[in-house]
Parts: structure tokens; C-alpha cells; sequence
């Protein structure tokens, strides 16, 4: 093979999200391959694959993709918030709700979070020590 050969570069446009990237026309037919014969970028095909992981039933990737890219355009079409600082105040809120009800492992540190026994439905915090008072000595 050929130095040309093996520095021989194009560039491919990801069919998802239009981002350019320069690949070699082996990586290229591989991903086109794995994707019913359109080129994704990296970050959509993570996508696609968490699509199919997500699904409550078997989906074939070329199913996934579609529910990528219609989700995509749907929030590439979504109008900005009308109050940024409202609207992160809600996303930060979900992720905590979310952070809460997930099942949780043994706690490794006796001043992390604990959480009372199951049915009382609230969260405790177990004091933890500041490190300021170390941080003035």
C-alpha cells in the first residue's frame, strides 16, 4: 500500500445532525455499513445506540435512527425558553427528582446521603463536616 493510500482522507457529512468530519473512506464504508448505508458521526451513532438500549421492545438500528433524527429536528424546531434561568432551574429540579428515586448503592461514606426506611417517602441529609475549618488553620 501506498503512502498516498494510507493518508487518503474525506469528508463525510453526519446525515443526522450535518457535522463534517474528515475520515478515511475504510472508516467511512464501516460506519455506513453499521448504519443501513448512511453516515453518522460518533455522537449520533452513541445516540442511536442508547435509543435501542432505551426501547421497551427490539428495534432494529435503522428504526433507531429514525427516532433520532426525528427527536433531533424536533428540538433543533423548539423555541428557546422564554426564561433560561426558569428553565435550568426545572432541568437541575428533574435531575434531582430523578437522582432520588433511582435505587441506590450501599453509601461508602457515613456522611453521604442516607435515606429513610422505604415507605416514609422523604430524604435525609446526614450533617457533613466543612472543610473550611480546615482549609483557616
Amino acid at each position: 500500500m501506498s503512502a498516498t493510500a494510507v493518508g487518503e482522507v474525506e469528508w463525510a457529512a453526519c446525515e443526522c445532525c450535518g457535522l463534517r468530519e474528515e475520515c478515511t473512506p475504510a472508516y467511512i464504508a464501516g460506519v455506513r455499513d453499521r448504519h443501513g448505508g448512511r453516515w453518522v458521526c460518533g455522537l449520533c451513532s452513541e445516540a442511536v445506540e442508547d435509543e435501542i438500549r432505551r426501547s421497551g421492545r427490539r428495534i432494529s438500528p435503522e428504526e433507531a435512527l429514525t427516532r433520532h433524527a426525528s427527536f433531533r429536528e424536533a428540538f433543533r424546531l423548539a423555541a428557546p425558553p422564554l426564561d433560561p434561568a426558569a428553565h435550568l432551574i426545572a432541568a437541575v429540579r428533574q435531575l434531582v427528582r430523578r437522582g432520588l428515586e433511582s435505587p441506590r448503592a450501599t453509601r461508602s461514606n457515613p456522611n453521604s446521603p442516607r435515606r429513610r426506611p422505604a415507605g416514609s417517602g422523604t430524604t435525609v441529609l446526614a450533617p457533613s463536616r466543612s472543610c473550611f475549618s480546615t482549609l483557616a488553620r
